[in-house]
């Protein structure tokens, strides 16, 4: 996304952009307090947590960070876009601004990101609709070859974003996750699905993406981890969070009956209530 479309974005007066670590950031912040930090998930931005941002912050200092090659974000480096080098950078980007999340919330792929990062440190995690789980049987090769095929060839991207950013289409990819969204919701991805650059940073991290070294340090993951799963998601299943809930010390599973993937945006008052609610525990 270009960066002269900001004004036209969710909560643009809380955006900003930083240079480095790796990447040149976008970045939203909001609020004075804990630090609340929030990550979207593959194919998203901070637009996402466009309504929770305003409840969080009246009590929290909340930065929502757009991952690299999303959204507003440029890629520094096209090879940076794999789970631990994204970890690495963004908790990287905490230090050099001094922010230190009391939590650290993922949405979806987000969610792997947010564990990646707490491993070691025992901060506390909640995961929504986290994307904790591999691909099974032939899935699981067939699609990052074909991810790292497509973020090769020059012209990918471009006609990905042709042949994807229809009303029509995105709104029929949004329902497929078992979610319902508002015209203006739809709008958004329409807009970040018809971004070459924002595609084209998406299929980097799908090329990279590789869960095996995170999902075998599971059991030995310090620090309360809570996992959040709308029971309509087809997306990730609510089993794999139970599946990684199974394996883990202090790791604690939470559903929202009728929700799908995008549950925080199709209800972010209860939601964020849900959210509100673990962090005073």
């Amino acid at each position: 996304m270009d960066w002269s479309e900001i004004e036209s974005w969710p909560l643009a007066d809380t955006s900003r952009q930083i240079t480095g670590p790796v990447h040149r950031w976008h970045v939203q912040e909001a609020g004075e307090g804990p630090v609340v930090l929030l990550l979207h998930g593959a194919g998203g931005s901070t637009h996402s947590f466009r309504d929770l941002i305003p409840i969080f912050a009246a009590g929290f200092k909340v930065v929502a960070v757009d991952l690299p090659g999303h959204g507003f974000t440029r890629l520094g480096a096209r090879q940076r876009s794999s789970l631990p080098a994204m970890a690495d950078d963004i908790a990287a980007l905490c230090r050099q601004e001094g922010w230190a999340p009391l939590v650290i919330i993922g949405h979806s792929a987000g969610g792997a990101v947010a564990l990646q990062m707490a491993r070691g440190t025992g901060q506390h995690v909640i995961g929504l609709n986290a994307a904790l789980g591999e691909f099974p049987g032939l899935a699981g090769l067939i699609f990052p070859l074909m991810a790292k095929a497509l973020a090769a060839m020059p012209f990918a991207t471009t006609l990905f974003s042709s042949a994807s950013s229809s009303p029509e289409r995105v709104r029929t990819l949004i329902q497929s996750t078992g979610s319902r969204l508002d015209d203006k919701g739809y709008a958004l991805y329409r807009r970040l699905v018809g971004d070459k650059t924002h595609v084209d940073g998406t299929l980097q991290m799908m090329a990279q993406w590789d869960l095996r070294g995170l999902l075998d340090n599971l059991p030995a993951h310090e620090g309360r981890v809570d996992l959040i799963v709308g029971t309509e998601d087809n997306t990730v299943p609510p089993k794999v969070s139970h599946a990684v809930a199974a394996r883990m010390a202090d790791t604690h599973v939470h559903a929202l009956q009728g929700l799908g993937h995008l549950a925080h945006e199709e209800a972010p008052e209860q939601v964020a209530g849900l959210i509100l609610d673990l962090l005073e525990r």
